[in-house]
């Protein structure tokens, strides 16, 4: 009992000291809660990760099958069909006269066949192919042989050509020159010669120049108009080649 009571006394200190300061429970009380809500903060992003990576699963796997299906359509498009040109002839119309029509039969010859060469949807060689005019069925499986879809002649005619020069306003020592360029492309099948496709193209570019024409800023302008009416007057004619064939009924 002895020694019960000096413990009691102190106790009873303590607790009375609580009406004016706080006792040394109530601190490690509050600290043991406060490291307790820091406990259950930290405990909350963790739950929240998890949560979140649960849910984060099926989405990552939609979004992976949504790819491979993109890709797979991308690899079951079909590739463009190849064909083979030849150029027969560039003929500017009656109503394209003078130097403007010789000037643009040169260009409009020079780019057709550059892109008879360039082109990824030709083929520009048919290195031993046998002559479609004695062996058309041999030319004809050479031709699948070597994965051409068809072999065509193209004729070429510039239907409308022009070049301006005209003044700038506000400009003294300005003027600018427009070039205009169409053409019409017809194909005909080798062999046979019958009515394969036809393209138009056409383009008009403008070109602000000093008063002193030189021979690379002409160039420049016919160039652009020129290329730009071939690239039209191709994608026409293969756009047509690429539809299924009109069936004939009797």
């Amino acid at each position: 009992m002895r020694l019960l009571g000096p413990r009691c006394k102190k106790l009873r200190t303590s607790s009375h000291q609580s009406a004016h300061t706080p006792t040394t429970s109530n601190p490690t009380m509050a600290l043991t809660m406060t490291a307790s809500c820091h406990r259950g903060l930290t405990m909350n992003p963790n739950v929240a990760r998890a949560v979140s990576s649960g849910m984060m699963r099926p989405m990552k796997s939609l979004i992976a099958l949504t790819l491979l299906a993109l890709a797979a359509t991308a690899t079951a498009a079909p590739a463009k069909k190849k064909y083979h040109f030849e150029l027969t002839a560039v003929m500017p119309k009656p109503e394209v006269k003078g130097e403007v029509a010789k000037t643009a039969k040169e260009r409009v010859e020079a780019q057709i066949k550059k892109a008879f060469e360039t082109h990824p949807q030709l083929v520009a060689n048919l290195d031993g192919a046998p002559d479609p005019k004695t062996s058309a069925d041999a030319y004809r499986k050479f031709l699948t042989k070597k994965g051409v879809s068809g072999s065509y002649l193209v004729t070429v005619e510039i239907t409308e050509a022009s070049e301006e020069l005209t003044p700038m306003e506000g400009k003294a020592n300005a003027q600018r020159m427009a070039v205009h360029v169409a053409i019409h492309v017809l194909g005909e099948t080798i062999p046979g010669r019958t009515m394969g496709f036809t393209g138009d193209g056409q383009a008009t570019v403008k070109q602000e120049l000093g008063m002193k024409i030189r021979d690379k800023d002409r160039n420049y302008v016919w160039d652009g108009a020129v290329e730009t009416a071939v690239g039209d007057a191709l994608k026409t004619a293969f756009d047509q080649l690429a539809k299924p064939p009109i069936k004939q009924h009797n």
